[in-house]
């Protein structure tokens, strides 16, 4: 496992009000984090700016609360307006360069999905803080990607990079452990909490696979 301490995060939840399922996302988010969960994303792709980010400031409450930080998915707007820990975007978003040339301080946290092996030479990659692997198994709460990685694949990025890896994509309590035995850093997660009736004992167990 990489040991940086730039991304000391084990269990990163990536949440959406939809991925909920009717439950009221904060309860679910705030469960998680006494769970065991390191860092949360809010992906919401369907939402105004607006929206967005008066969604994220009732987020960021509980993740304050915590210490935890909070990554914002592909909008820079509401990531600067908020004060967010940092950002994660993918091939088709804003880049890595043009989000550090508009946001560079306080430094935030850039995440980069990885979708095929060809995009590790991409100049991208040393601007980005980790990589996001999407994903490992295919999954339906992420339809647009184009590579499903599965071990074999998080083995040979990591045998090409020293960048912490963030294994995405149908990640549950009984693959947790092999994909980080491939050599990811970090599991996030949506479904396997954001869809337990039990949150807080979902992030619980996940986090005790990737600490034995």
């Amino acid at each position: 496992m990489n040991l940086d301490t730039s991304f000391p995060y084990q269990l990163y939840l990536v949440i959406s009000e939809q991925d909920c399922r009717g439950k009221n996302f904060l309860h679910v988010a705030e469960k998680a984090i006494l769970g065991g969960v390191d860092v949360i994303q809010l992906r919401e792709k369907n939402l105004t700016s607006d929206l967005y980010l008066a969604k994220a400031k009732q987020l960021k409450e509980i993740t304050d609360k915590y210490t935890i930080p909070l990554i914002i998915n592909d909008n820079l707007e509401v990531a600067q307006e908020l004060n967010a820990a940092g950002i994660h975007v993918g091939n088709r978003d804003i880049s890595p360069s043009n989000i550090r040339q508009v946001w560079n301080s306080p430094r935030p946290l850039v995440g980069y999905s990885i979708e095929n092996l060809e995009q590790l030479k991409n100049p991208q990659i040393p601007l980005s803080d980790y990589l996001g692997i999407s994903p490992v198994f295919n999954t339906e709460t992420k339809k647009d990607t184009i590579t499903e990685w599965g071990l074999k694949g998080i083995v040979e990025i990591r045998q090409r990079t020293d960048k912490p890896l963030v294994a995405i994509g149908n990640i549950h309590i009984q693959n947790a452990r092999r994909v980080i035995q491939a050599g990811a850093d970090c599991l996030a997660v949506v479904s396997a909490i954001c869809g337990s009736e039990d949150p807080e004992k979902a992030a619980y167990e996940l986090k005790n696979e990737i600490l034995k």
